[in-house]
């Protein structure tokens, strides 16, 4: 791929944009391209947006001859004998029959509504309105008609259509989009009724200017009318050659890898790595007595940090996890038994640490009958044996719900019963395959209704919109948690979800205050913030102050 100058929003409806990296991408190809292969094209990336593994896209094309029809399109409209017509291609977009030819920009845009919080109707029009902004920018005056669905200019005392919308939304991820007519022949129409409309006119923008148009910049412009639009910085790239007709993988391949490359971190999650006699000192207790912390396992961005202060998170049950979370660096080793000397092992080093109060948390054991409760009211008991005047955190899995298993955690009075929520509800299939979101909340309602402290903490930057975390917060609160975490999701792997968006400082602290408006009694939230992030802090409610985020 040749990559263009990147289109930055400036307006639109969507909510704030991060400035720190680009939310989209804006693939234009050269030459013209056969339908069918394009429309796989749509197809696959549909599946990996919907997937989180692409942000959203949008595709500017010039289609060899052919006609299309909708679902619920009217064969009758087709005019002429097949024999005499381009090829026909029924299609699972709305809409009714439209042709698409030389001299045509049709602009595809994949994205998620659910992200840029649009409903359908608002999202058609929105497609209509990054057109007519287009058309204004080359000094055409367009609009929309009541009842219809589409672009019109003023044309020979009357109205022409200029542009044709047909969409489908699946999942909540749009596939199709819109055709604009640059300077095509018009006899490609004359043998369809376009979209069913027996007395509408079709016209183009040259025959509107009265003079021939550059089809190039006009492609541009449209990218920078979605942008300003839909609020996305879009990476504008151009095909390099690559055929979708022939390398429809090589094409896919492109994106993924313009997709990774794109994601670069902005300046507020750039550290300085402390160092000193704490963090040697925590290495080697942990080495010592052979376990396992989430910091490394799951490369928590604050590792250097809390040991260098002296204080880790303690992972017990072994290095494997059953699950295959997608947000998570946590590898597949070969599953273990539990160890019944771990418990012990724990209690001896946060006693070596001098903790006051301990974390611990695990990988998910499904293949456990208890989920690996028993190992978790083993390990509170010796650490209370060991260290009497200690607190004691457990970060649980959800232990597929079983109320055995919880029962048996809860009989042992942890301080702080965490339990992470994860991320919005609507991306538990794509990021928690395995997990419940309404599980999750009952399992934090279940702990207040025992007369625990329950304690959550999500993840931002994975394509959540802003009213999805404000909803998540009052749903958390809800159920009864009274502490939460945010962090902004980091891609820990290749292998795992890139991000979709990183969150400003700012904008953690107005969720810190809108939380803390809610009733949560502690918050925690930044863009290193993680699940046991100052942990102790939270025992204690303690408050501090969250200046620092906003430096620099």
């Amino acid at each position: 791929m040749i990559e263009c100058k990147t289109i930055h929003a400036h307006s639109g409806g969507a909510g704030p944009v991060s400035s720190s990296k680009w939310d989209g991408m804006a693939l234009i190809l050269s030459g013209r391209s056969a339908y069918r292969p394009t429309r796989a094209l749509q197809q696959a990336l549909w599946e990996r947006r919907r997937r989180l593994e692409l942000p959203d896209t949008l595709i500017l094309v010039e289609h060899d001859p052919v006609i299309t029809i909708g679902r619920h399109g009217d064969p009758n409209n087709i005019l002429l004998p097949e024999r005499q017509t381009p090829e026909v291609v029924h299609v699972d977009r709305g809409g009714e029959v439209t042709y698409h030819g030389p001299g045509q920009i049709t602009a595809y845009w994949i994205a998620d509504l659910r992200a840029h919080e649009l409903g359908v109707r608002r999202f058609v029009a929105d497609l209509e309105e990054a057109v007519i902004g287009t058309l204004s920018d080359f000094g055409i005056a367009a609009f929309r008609r009541k009842g219809l669905i589409g672009v019109w200019v003023r044309a020979n005392q009357g109205t022409a259509k200029i542009a044709a919308v047909g969409v489908r939304i699946a999942r909540g991820v749009s596939i199709h989009g819109i055709a604009l007519n640059v300077g095509p022949c018009l006899d490609g129409f004359r043998g369809i009724i376009p979209c069913g409309l027996q007395e509408e006119g079709v016209t183009t923008m040259e025959s509107a200017l009265g003079g021939p148009v550059d089809q190039a910049a006009v492609g541009e412009v449209l990218v920078q009318r979605f942008g300003e639009v839909f609020a996305s910085s879009l990476r504008c790239l151009r095909d390099d050659g690559i055929r979708v007709e022939t390398d429809l993988k090589r094409v896919l391949g492109q994106l993924e890898r313009a997709a990774a490359r794109g994601a670069r971190k902005p300046k507020w999650l750039r550290m300085d790595l402390p160092s000193g006699r704490g963090f040697a000192s925590v290495r080697h207790v942990l080495r010592s007595g052979a376990l396992r912390t989430v910091c490394e396992a799951a490369r928590c961005p604050n590792r250097q940090e809390c040991w260098s202060a002296g204080t880790a998170t303690f992972m017990i049950l072994g290095s494997s996890c059953t699950r295959a979370c997608r947000f998570c660096a946590i590898g597949k080793d070969a599953i273990t038994p539990p160890d019944p000397a771990e418990p012990s092992r724990v209690a001896h080093a946060a006693k070596a640490l001098g903790l006051r109060h301990v974390v611990v948390t695990s990988v998910t054991r499904d293949d456990l009958p208890d989920g690996g409760a028993e190992q978790f009211a083993a390990v509170i008991r010796e650490i209370r044996k060991r260290l009497p005047g200690s607190t004691v955190e457990v970060l649980i899995p959800d232990f597929a719900g079983s109320s055995e298993a919880l029962d048996r955690v809860f009989l042992e009075r942890p301080e702080i019963l965490n339990h992470n929520i994860e991320t919005a509800a609507r991306l538990y299939p794509p990021v928690r395959p395995g997990a419940d979101y309404n599980r999750s909340l009952a399992i934090l309602r279940r702990a207040a209704a025992a007369g625990l402290s329950p304690k959550s903490g999500f993840m931002v930057g994975l394509g959540e919109s802003e009213r999805e975390i404000l909803e998540l917060l009052e749903d958390l609160r809800k159920a009864s948690c009274e502490r939460v975490t945010i962090g902004q999701y980091l891609q820990p792997c290749r292998g795992c979800l890139p991000v979709k968006r990183y969150w400003t400082p700012e904008e953690f602290l107005s969720w810190r205050e809108r939380a803390l408006e809610m009733g949560f009694v502690h918050v925690e939230s930044g863009p290193l913030v993680r699940s046991s992030y100052r942990a102790a802090m939270a025992v204690a409610n303690v408050s501090r102050d969250y200046g620092d985020l906003l430096d620099g």
